[in-house]
């Protein structure tokens, strides 16, 4: 009997050590008894021998790098992702609690301002722009600007704008007014300017399991993730909504980066087990297209190119509270509906839980995502009390929390028509 659990952590070991012997060796009894169409265990074991035969060939970039230019259709990622927020709730509990808290700032706006990094199709905004016709004083002008990273190739900023020209139909088809903005380039250099901020409107800036994706003191010394939080402030939104996948595999020790990456998402691959039919093909392409690729990378790939780079909410707290804003208290009414809709309509296992103003979820006990809502702090004092409090409350290694506070700079067509924020 074969341990899909602890083969791929002992073959790791052999990866890390250079025994090319013992590696193969191992690689060769994994291959034996995983398959992409196997069940949970297999299919995670597959994924992970892959990327350790790419990491001991040194073709983790190039394996990776393909994958992420694939012309997949638009209409191809909806199929996938309906797949996926059937089968679990992450996604759509997580835009619900962003757009009701939007909505309810909105209550009373001319114009609503939406920057949001990380735009991707904006399937988010479909959602918002439906419940927004509806408002029974009429739905005030929207604005979105769209952030995403460019995209390899002649025309970096195909992608966002795509997503901006399916938005804007959407609109003309309820008649709301609609401006849009497409911005594709690395974030931390985005200039306060390009934001074409006007503070007579309602400004809301929305990342949503992103900002992870943005290099960190680990990869530069001026960290660009904290130019990112340092530019939110600068923006003084009336809201700051921000989700994560909380996560512990961004070492730079290759084991440990391992084991804790093996310990992730062998929770995903569970959840699907449970979730969707072993002969789904969505779900086959679902984890070799987005899951498998997030494992190439955190596995075989290193500096520059290794995006994939989660922290634990704790560490989010802490490094958003220094770049100057303050957490605001979870909407407890949104939670009790949250947890309603995760009761009746999906598998029993899934986790909707909250700590410290972080609304967390997560399957069978681990958190895997979380949530929480921020506000730019205008008193330099008040900030500082805020994060030695934050600090004394995370629970983290002190050593660990001089160090995150110490790094960082201070640097000023496709019709979208699937509902992600409401059941």
């Amino acid at each position: 009997m074969v341990d899909l659990q602890n083969l791929p952590t002992q073959c790791s070991q052999a990866v890390a050590r250079a025994d090319i012997r013992s590696v193969n060796e191992q690689l060769n009894r994994i291959r034996q008894h995983s398959s992409a169409q196997g069940d949970g265990i297999e299919r995670l074991a597959h994924y992970f021998a892959n990327a350790l035969e790419a990491r001991l060939a040194g073709t983790g970039t190039a394996l990776y790098v393909p994958s992420s230019t694939m012309r997949i259709s638009a209409a191809d990622v909806l199929k996938f992702y309906q797949t996926y927020v059937k089968a679990c709730p992450f996604n759509k509990m997580s835009n619900l609690y962003a757009n009701r808290s939007i909505m309810k700032l909105a209550q009373t706006a001319t114009t609503l301002h939406g920057i949001h990094f990380g735009i991707l199709y904006g399937f988010q905004w479909a959602c918002l722009i439906h419940h927004l016709s509806a408002s029974p004083s009429g739905p005030p002008k929207l604005r979105i600007t769209g952030i995403d990273f460019p995209q390899p190739g002649f025309r970096p900023a195909e992608r966002v704008e795509q997503t901006g020209r399916g938005l804007e139909t959407y609109c003309k088809r309820l008649n709301i007014q609609f401006e849009y903005t497409a911005i594709a380039k690395k974030w931390e250099t985005i200039e306060l300017d390009e934001l074409k901020i006007d503070r007579d409107e309602m400004l809301v800036v929305n990342c949503l399991f992103r900002l992870g994706n943005v290099p960190d003191e680990t990869v530069l010394a001026n960290s660009p993730r904290n130019i990112v939080l340092n530019l939110v402030q600068r923006i003084k939104p009336d809201m700051f909504i921000h989700g994560i996948v909380n996560g512990m595999y961004n070492t730079p020790f290759f084991v440990t980066r391992f084991r804790e990456a093996l310990f992730h998402f062998s929770s995903i691959f569970d959840m699907f087990e449970a979730t969707i039919p072993h002969e789904d093909g969505d779900r086959v392409m679902l984890e070799k297209e987005i899951y498998g690729r997030d494992i190439m990378n955190v596995i075989a790939c290193e500096g520059t190119e290794r995006v994939e780079r989660p922290e634990t909410y704790k560490q989010w707290q802490i490094r958003t509270l220094r770049a100057g804003l303050k957490q605001l208290p979870l909407n407890q009414d949104l939670v009790k509906v949250v947890r309603s809709l995760v009761k009746v309509h999906y598998h029993k296992d899934f986790v909707v839980d909250e700590d410290g103003n972080w609304m967390l979820q997560g399957w069978k006990g681990r958190i895997l995502y979380a949530l929480s809502c921020w506000k730019p702090i205008e008193d330099q004092l008040i900030k500082m009390h805020s994060v030695e409090e934050s600090v004394t409350a995370s629970g983290i290694n002190p050593l660990s929390k001089t160090r995150l506070l110490l790094y960082g700079g201070d640097k000023e067509g496709t019709k979208v028509g699937y509902c992600w924020g409401s059941k």
